[in-house]
């Protein structure tokens, strides 16, 4: 006996058929009427739960990364900006913040200059401090933050 022998399919023109050990799990969960079915319809329904196992996976990634997006917003930029982008909170008003949710400056502000903006942060011209650089955000991170800006537009 080999070690890919872990469960011997018999298919329809009675040839013996395995599958290997990565797969074995999911065969011998089936139900006993499935394990019967051919090699070529066990292979199928492996396929699909896997690939169902797969996208559902990915939609639960998708979902934390837009929670992270938000959570990374109030964390990082809502002292200022607020929380819909407009920068009517006090440090934003102090700092003449500008309203991320105009059309106009959301034409204006290019992509690379946005992230640019988060990473380092932005000094006026006579070099203080006017918005700090983002902590401890990586660049996708920084990326999903400039995506977000864009939803903020009116």
């Amino acid at each position: 006996m080999t070690m890919w022998k872990i469960c011997d399919i018999t298919d329809s023109k009675g040839k013996s058929n395995y599958l290997p050990y990565s797969f074995a799990w999911l065969f011998v969960a089936l139900p006993k009427p499935l394990q019967n079915r051919t090699t070529h319809n066990a292979y199928d329904l492996m396929k699909k739960t896997v690939l169902s196992i797969l996208a559902i996976s990915a939609a639960a990634l998708l979902s934390a990364s837009a929670a992270d997006v938000k959570e990374n917003w109030d964390k990082q930029c809502a002292k200022c900006h607020g929380p819909d982008g407009k920068g009517d909170t006090k440090m934003g008003q102090k700092l003449a913040i500008k309203n991320l949710t105009d059309a106009k400056l959301q034409a204006e502000l290019k992509d690379e200059e946005a992230f640019k903006a988060i990473k380092e942060g932005i000094k006026d011209s006579e070099g203080k401090i006017k918005m700090k650089p983002a902590e401890g955000l990586s660049d996708e991170d920084i990326k999903a933050l400039v995506a977000h800006v864009r939803t903020l537009k009116k």
